[in-house]
């Protein structure tokens, strides 16, 4: 694994595209390994080693009723990975931001038209103090 927090756990789970494929199967409705590997292209034993890995990842938990062991989808660990990429939310929209101001102040220079004047809500005002020499 590529990290031993939980956090990196996770995130290792979800690296792997088949692995998504099962969680939002999972969203859905909980299912056992035959119902999982149904829309898989791979073999029954290859969904239990993902489902393994999300077992540990606490992405999923398992019970047992009968004969049947069904996987359900345990919701929280994502809520923490969300978390984690909103606190870089506040960058990229300010990025996309500057780059909106940017492409304006463009647009107004060959038109020869006046830039739109920033909205006070934006942190524009930072970003073109940064861009002036």
């Amino acid at each position: 694994m590529a990290g031993t927090d939980q956090l990196s756990v996770v995130f290792s789970a979800l690296a792997d595209p088949t692995r998504r494929a099962i969680l939002a199967g999972l969203a859905e409705r909980d299912a056992t390994v035959t119902e999982l590997t149904e829309p898989l292209p791979i073999s029954m034993p290859a969904v239990s080693r993902h489902l393994k890995v999300l077992e540990h990842a606490t992405l999923i938990s398992r019970t047992r009723s009968g004969k049947w062991r069904a996987s359900h989808l345990e919701a929280a660990p994502l809520r923490e990975a969300a978390e984690w990429i909103e606190g870089y939310r506040q960058f990229w929209d300010s990025s996309l931001t500057r780059l909106d101001a940017h492409l304006a102040a463009v647009q107004a220079a060959e038109s020869g038209t006046t830039p739109p004047e920033p909205s006070p809500q934006t942190p524009i005002d930072a970003a073109t103090d940064r861009e002036e020499p």
